[in-house]
């Protein structure tokens, strides 16, 4: 039991210097996540919750506090670094679950501009794991650099073992291989959203599987669009629909990124034509 609890230790330590080092020195893309649909604005809560992807400032304050409580993990066995690194994890779980269901198109940026694509249930249990290993933690005797120091402690197993489910439990690792090999000139990189050659029929697909058009489609009135535009990342199609006796339009918002195209959808007062 000791030797699992001084292994989390030494998981945690690996995991936010990581995370410290990834902020800092991998940017995420920003355009892809606009505040507003056709002028109707991402409700704030939603918003906030990607605030650490759009703020430069915000990324390296994080990644720098990530880091201390690495370094701390690594040489002291204080229980308040112990239980501010659980509390830390936990409120990562919390938000990365928000995320997953409230803003299934943005990334958690745990690993800076590695984890920009949508959160999935791995990145939800991952949190999950390293929460339950911060607990576990709690109870360490040692720090650290003193379990590594102590031959007998024999983490090593234990160590390699949970490194490879965090591996497994990781997207950001495809991530990274593919800059890697990009870097060699092995793989093709991928064009940004903003300046990616984006057809409609594509478009149209992905407007069509989503669940957006799914919510909506009945209230659609017309098959032909109203109008159909490009800002930077996202294709603009409105439609003309009828809701509770209304006249309305559906503004859908369609990315135009190579994989994982998000759809979002906002209903606003029908346009009225000026006299002429």
């Amino acid at each position: 039991m000791v030797t699992f609890q001084n292994t989390q230790v030494l998981l945690l330590a690996m995991v936010l210097l990581a995370a410290c080092l990834a902020k800092l020195t991998i940017r995420e893309r920003v355009a892809d996540a606009p505040d507003h649909v056709h002028g109707v604005p991402v409700p704030a809560g939603l918003a906030g919750l990607t605030a650490l992807r759009r703020s430069r400032g915000m990324n390296v304050g994080l990644g720098l506090g990530e880091g201390v409580l690495g370094l701390a993990l690594l040489v002291t066995s204080q229980f308040s670094v112990r239980l501010a690194t659980t509390l830390a994890f936990a409120a990562a779980t919390w938000v990365v679950g928000e995320l997953r269901v409230r803003r299934p198109d943005a990334g958690c940026g745990c690993f800076g501009g590695l984890s920009a694509k949508r959160v999935g249930r791995r990145s939800v249990l991952r949190a999950l794991l390293f929460t339950g290993a911060g607990i576990a933690s709690l109870g360490a005797p040692m720090a650290g650099l003193d379990v590594l120091r102590d031959v007998r402690t024999q983490v090593a197993p234990v160590l390699v073992l949970e490194l490879a489910l965090f591996a497994a439990l990781s997207p950001e690792l495809s991530e990274l291989l593919g800059r890697g090999s990009h870097t060699r000139g092995l793989g093709r990189p991928e064009t940004p959203c903003e300046r990616r050659r984006s057809p409609m029929p594509e478009t149209y697909a992905a407007l069509y599987d989503s669940p957006a058009w799914v919510e909506h489609e009945n209230a659609v009135a017309s098959a032909v669009p109203l109008d159909v535009w490009r800002e930077g990342c996202w294709r603009f199609v409105v439609y003309p629909a009828r809701v509770d006796g209304h006249d309305m339009e559906i503004v859908f918002a369609v990315s135009t990124a190579e994989r994982n195209r998000a759809v979002r959808a906002a209903l606003v007062p029908a346009r009225v034509a000026s006299p002429v």
